[in-house]
């Protein structure tokens, strides 16, 4: 009965606490804060983890905790699902997390629908505590900022981003030698992300030096190998054949990823394919499919009748760690959705395609 008893009061402490964060506690938490506004930013839906006022609405996945739905949150929610526009919502940010100001009843719906961001009018409160923690967020802030790259580079020592950002400068200086093209910091800093860090962050996988630093990110590993293998120089031994795989210089690793035909890396420049349904705010659609029609990684454009007016084919291709919703998605949202006239867009990946030879291509009147 004792056990019992202790098992019974410890589900509904743990009930107690299953709320969504609270932004005054995290506030409360930091030092003087600076705000600075971000404007209007895509977030990804994981990284709302927080409410200013109705925390203790919602469950730690965001669902209502109330079992019956109230009729805003279904209206919102059929709105949704109808491709209905809506404003951004409001954002606090601290660090990497961030949390409503306005727009829970938004949130809430599109997470119940499995989407994976939300466009949001960002505020970021900057806390002047020096703890390694805000240490490293300021770093990895001027990083991404200088780089324009994904935030998907996780270090845990600081001076480590200062390290990469060196590395990404060498490798502009010596794409302006090689290439008679016009190339800048955040151009250099893709082709690196893509040719370099991709390639050798998953070789360290393959080798499994992970499980030796628990207390590590891919990232850690690759800024650690990177910098002993081609600015120290030392000779050491990553894993088992895994310095076999690394020349002496970064460029001479990034030449032997692009000539790579080796199935060890079949994913390397793979093709991925997506439908686009627009609709749109014009009346006549000619121009607006010609301008969809130039824009690189388009393959097809139909104006078509029915509830879409215009159906387009893109193809692109995608590195080895990166998924392919998330490539499709960051290339509709920056490539078709900025395009003046579109009103919304659905996305349709297939699951399993069968294509017949290619017919030659007409257009048809």
């Amino acid at each position: 009965m004792e056990k019992f008893l202790k098992k019974l009061f410890n589900i509904k402490a743990d009930r107690a606490v299953d709320n969504v964060k609270s932004f005054h506690d995290a506030k409360a938490k930091e030092d003087d804060c600076k705000i600075v506004e971000r404007g209007i930013l895509r977030i990804d839906l994981n990284k709302i983890v927080g409410s200013v006022g109705k925390y203790k609405d919602f469950d730690s996945r965001f669902h209502f905790k109330t079992k019956e739905q109230s009729p805003r949150f279904k209206s919102i929610k059929q709105a949704m699902l109808d491709q209905k526009s809506f404003p951004p919502i409001k954002l606090y940010q601290i660090r990497d997390e961030f949390y409503i100001l306005d727009g829970n009843h938004r949130v809430a719906a599109a997470k119940s629908l499995g989407r994976q961001d939300i466009d949001a009018n960002v505020t970021e409160l900057i806390s002047s505590k020096k703890n390694l923690e805000n240490l490293l967020y300021m770093e990895k802030y001027a990083f991404l900022k200088t780089t324009g790259l994904p935030d998907k580079i996780e270090l845990t020592e600081v001076g480590k981003y200062r390290y990469l950002e060196k590395q990404i400068k060498k490798h502009l200086n010596y794409l302006k030698t090689d290439s008679e093209e016009d190339v800048d910091i955040k151009r250099a800093a893709q082709d690196w992300y893509d040719t370099i860090y991709i390639p050798l962050t998953a070789i360290i996988q393959r080798g499994g030096l992970l499980k030796y630093f628990p207390k590590r990110s891919i990232s850690d590993l690759y800024a650690y190998v990177s910098f002993t293998h081609w600015s120290r120089k030392a000779k050491r031994k990553y894993g088992i054949g895994l310095y076999k795989q690394l020349p002496g210089s970064m460029e001479s690793f990034r030449k032997q990823m692009l000539e790579k035909s080796n199935p060890e890396y079949p994913e390397m420049k793979r093709t991925i394919t997506a439908f686009v349904f627009i609709n749109t705010k014009v009346a006549k659609e000619s121009k607006l499919v010609e301008k969809i029609f130039k824009v690189e990684g388009v393959t097809e454009v139909h104006a078509v009748h029915g509830n879409i007016d215009i159906l387009i084919k893109i193809s692109l291709t995608r590195d080895l760690l990166a998924s392919d919703a998330e490539v499709i998605g960051q290339f509709v949202e920056q490539k078709i959705r900025t395009i003046p006239g579109i009103e919304s867009t659905q996305t349709i990946i297939p699951g399993l395609s069968k294509v017949k030879d290619q017919f030659e291509c007409v257009e048809l009147v």
